[in-house]
């Protein structure tokens, strides 16, 4: 992982000698400890180069596992005692100092790849296998029926000696002979064997096809049939076969005698089991993992018209800062604590837990009443995780955010409403947390329009999706246009126009804010210019942009504004950047210091919704601003007559407050005459809102500047 040496030859052959030592007594071999040691020693080379390995290559792992296979090392415990061996020694002899923890993970992954790899030679070799004991259950039956015909000592040699399992009965089931292999299979008497018909050898995991076969076999019409069967031993235990049985007809070719032919296959069944346990279950808490957990969702979501389910989705609260101050391993065993809760509060028929991964849990119930089940269900969880769980001495309270989706089966897919459970739990964690909510439709569909706006977004700046729209600020004591508010739109292919409320916080969210930024900068400095050039008889027309709280930590502010003022060849003067009140709310003299800096250039800075941020008003006079824009809550009271008195103290108060600072006061949202009127005689010195005019293209403003000219 970090390209140091390669691990020394004698840690190497240490590391081998112990893996010999564990898998040799459970090998089937005709090589010498030590010569099972020298086939080993690659094997362990290469699991030390997997380990350290710049990136992950499961590939290593999985040829180690099938090589095993290629040593004859096929029984299961071989396997097993293997991969106890990687895990309690790879890391100590081929590990680096300070890497522990990232290695073990590593060799965690190692483990399930040899496992893979294994399980995938030992498919391959089975097949083979089977193939081969298929092609020799035709050769048997025909050596068999020579044998017969001709010569019972011949017959007596393939019977005795063959390495599978024989056994010959009559057409009525009758049990004729058997051979040691099969008894040995049994592990009882042969005449406890021939003592029971065909017939009697059932098992409840019989497939239904089984007997089907036997019939048409036992009556002429088939030769020979294949198929996998359980069989009862004497002391109780199920033995596993490949069972291959044919017909065998006299030299007159009338059916005569059945010919049975086993292969045990027990021990692969109880591997393969072992596999598919550990690939559908987690393995740090035992529950079931998301592969096994999407069957049973699957199941439940496609089934009948009268059939119901309930999913909670839980997520716990504040679990990344216990693993960053407690360390991971506290973690895990708050995942355990937590995973064996959980698995108390699901007991039902019907019901399950499982672990998609990291602290996040599932809990399904099925049924025709989950919708009283599921609530049920939530509140079991929730109550679970009050008791505090004790780690290292310490009392962890634990918490959870909960997402309920219930309803009936046919109507959705398990991915459909696995992300409508995601939606609102996330809905439940915003809210607080410590708590669960029901799904809603439509609060999906917004999350998923949420979704999809925000990976639309980087796309939609590179395709010019976005134009500026602007707002007159008009001059209150003569009427006359003082300049303008930048204000951004999105024309989105499907939506149509949205405005900034829609995709402004998105872009915060994402980074997104900074270029876009910049190119609202960019653009509305450019049209500055133009307006300025059309405009010059008449005085310069003002830019107002706005800075969002991301913006005003980005390194580049000033340096980007500078640069864009210099190309565009637009004043200083002619600028003004407005940041929210709520921005600035105890900021800090690192946060004020590009605004202080921009200021000092000769850019006005306007302290955007004042008044609604409940700020310290003695702050005003450390903030670099030159502009308060009152918010329109105050003076909405002002759109009718008689405007309302405690409105009108409240502004005047402001108006009165920021003259003694030398701040110019704009108001937002100016509707109506007598409003503006009004504000003209509290001192307001510019306003905007629909009153003047509404959000436009840049030629709205040239004709409203006109207007003034001539007017």
């Amino acid at each position: 992982m970090t390209g140091e040496p390669d691990v020394p030859e004698d840690r190497l052959r240490r590391f081998a000698t112990i893996w010999s030592r564990a898998v040799f007594p459970v090998t089937s071999t005709s090589l010498t400890r030590p010569e099972l040691e020298q086939q080993l020693l690659p094997l362990a080379r290469r699991l030390s180069d997997a380990l350290k390995a710049r990136t992950f290559d499961a590939a290593a792992g999985q040829a180690v596992g099938a090589a095993l296979v290629a040593a004859h090392c096929t029984d299961p415990e071989a396997l097993s005692r293997s991969l106890d061996c990687v895990d309690a020694y790879l890391v100590l002899y081929c590990g680096e100092d300070g890497l522990q923890e990232a290695l073990r993970t590593r060799s965690a992954r190692l483990q399930h790849a040899m496992a893979a790899g294994f399980a995938g030679a030992l498919r391959e070799r089975t097949l083979a296998e089977q193939e081969a004991i298929s092609q020799a259950a035709l050769n048997a039956r025909s050596t068999v029926a020579e044998a017969l015909h001709a010569s019972e000592a011949r017959f007596r040699a393939v019977f005795e000696g063959a390495a599978i399992g024989i056994g010959i009965a009559d057409l009525e089931g009758n049990i004729l002979q058997v051979n040691g292999a099969l008894l040995r299979m049994f592990g009882g008497s042969e005449q406890g064997v021939r003592g029971r018909k065909v017939p009697e050898w059932t098992h409840p995991e019989d497939a239904p096809q089984v007997w089907r076969l036997y019939e048409e076999l036992v009556r002429g019409e088939r030769e020979h049939y294949h198929v996998e069967k359980a069989f009862y031993r004497p002391d109780g235990t199920a033995l596993w076969t490949n069972l291959t049985v044919s017909l065998l007809r006299d030299a007159d070719g009338r059916p005569q005698y059945q010919l049975a032919l086993m292969e045990d296959t027990t021990e692969r069944r109880l591997l393969n089991l072992r596999l598919r346990y550990e690939a559908t279950h987690d393995a740090l808490t035992g529950l079931p993992n998301r592969t096994l957990f999407f069957e049973r969702l699957e199941k439940a979501v496609s089934g009948g018209n009268d059939q119901r389910f309930g999913l909670c989705y839980l997520d716990l609260d504040g679990f990344k800062t216990i693993n960053d101050s407690l360390g991971h391993a506290a973690g895990d065993r708050l995942l355990v604590e937590v995973a064996d809760r959980l698995q108390s509060c699901a007991t039902a028929p019907g019901e399950m837990v499982a672990r998609l991964g990291g602290d996040e849990f599932v809990a399904l119930t099925t049924g025709p009443d989950t919708e009283r089940e599921v609530d049920a269900l939530a509140d079991r969880i929730m109550n679970a995780l009050v008791t505090p769980v004790r780690i290292d001495g310490r009392e962890l309270t634990v918490r959870g955010s909960i997402g309920i989706v219930e309803g009936p089966a046919g109507e959705r897919g398990p991915a459909e409403v696995l992300r409508s459970a995601d939606i609102t739990m996330y809905r439940a964690k915003s809210a607080g947390g410590n708590r669960f909510e029901l799904a809603d439709p439509e609060a999906d569909a917004r999350a998923i329009t949420r979704h999809g706006l925000t990976t639309a977004l980087p796309a939609a700046l590179d395709r010019g999706e976005f134009f500026i729209e602007y707002q007159p600020l008009v001059h209150l004591g003569d009427g006359s246009v003082h300049g303008a508010e930048a204000l951004v739109r999105w024309l989105h292919p499907q939506h149509g126009v949205l405005g900034p409320d829609r995709f402004i916080p998105l872009a915060e969210h994402t980074g997104l804010i900074v270029p876009l930024g910049r190119w609202v900068l960019e653009q509305s400095v450019r049209q500055a210019c133009q307006w300025q050039e059309r405009h010059a008889d008449s005085g310069p027309l003002r830019i107002n942009v706005n800075l969002s709280p991301c913006q005003l930590t980005h390194p580049g502010l000033v340096q980007d504004t500078v640069d864009i003022l210099e190309r565009e060849g637009l004043d200083a003067e002619a600028l003004c950047l407005e940041v929210t009140e709520s921005a600035l709310i105890g900021a800090d003299d690192d946060l004020l210091k590009p605004l202080r800096r921009l200021a000092e250039m000769g850019v006005d800075i306007a302290l955007d919704d004042f008044g609604t941020g409940y700020s310290n008003l003695a702050n005003l006079r450390r903030l670099p601003v030159s502009i308060l824009k009152l918010d329109r809550s105050f003076t909405q009271g002002m759109q009718q007559f008689p405007a309302d008195p405690v409105d009108l103290k409240i502004v005047e108060g402001i108006v009165s407050l920021a003259h003694s600072l030398d701040l110019a006061v704009t108001v937002e949202g100016v509707e109506t005459g007598a409003q503006a009127e009004q504000l003209r005689i509290l001192g307001c010195d510019t306003a905007q809102g629909w009153y003047y005019a509404r959000p436009g293209p840049p030629d709205r403003l040239h004709e409203l500047a006109l207007v003034d000219a001539t007017g």
